[in-house]
């Protein structure tokens, strides 16, 4: 979650990123710096993990869990289908083969789904808050 939206007495850190998210000397990130990856995870235990993962590495800014999804899908030349969770992970481009690497440690797929898209556009605010928050 942003910054600039927690309330005032949440008690959590606010980083660096002012309530307008740009200061008179600062100039808003690139968009395209930024990917939001969709991966799929078997269960509810398995997303928190992976998403605790990326956030305390500071790989993602955010990572958002939706589902229960039903997926459909070919494997191994037959039909299949899996009710499954699915993460948003609102990250760095540059840190794909970081975040390759350290969902790979955690999920149990032989094949698992990463899918990076580029953010064409954001609003200021977020876009600074998104990389005050990761590592380059």
């Amino acid at each position: 979650m942003p910054p600039s939206s927690l309330p005032a007495d949440s008690g959590r850190p606010r980083g660096s990123v002012s309530a307008s998210g740009s200061g008179p000397d600062s100039n808003p990130p690139d968009p395209g710096a930024f990917v939001v990856a969709l991966v799929t995870v078997p269960d509810v235990a398995t997303a928190e993990k992976i998403a605790g993962a990326l956030l305390a590495e500071r790989l993602a800014a955010c990572v958002n869990r939706v589902g229960p999804l039903h997926s459909r899908f070919r494997w191994k030349g037959a039909l299949d289908a899996a009710e499954e969770q699915l993460l948003l992970i609102k990250a760095r481009g540059s840190a794909l083969t970081r975040i390759e690497a350290r969902i790979r440690s955690l999920h149990p797929y032989e094949v698992f789904e990463l899918l990076a898209l580029p953010v064409a556009a954001g609003s200021a605010p977020y876009l600074a808050w998104l990389a005050a928050e990761t590592d380059a």
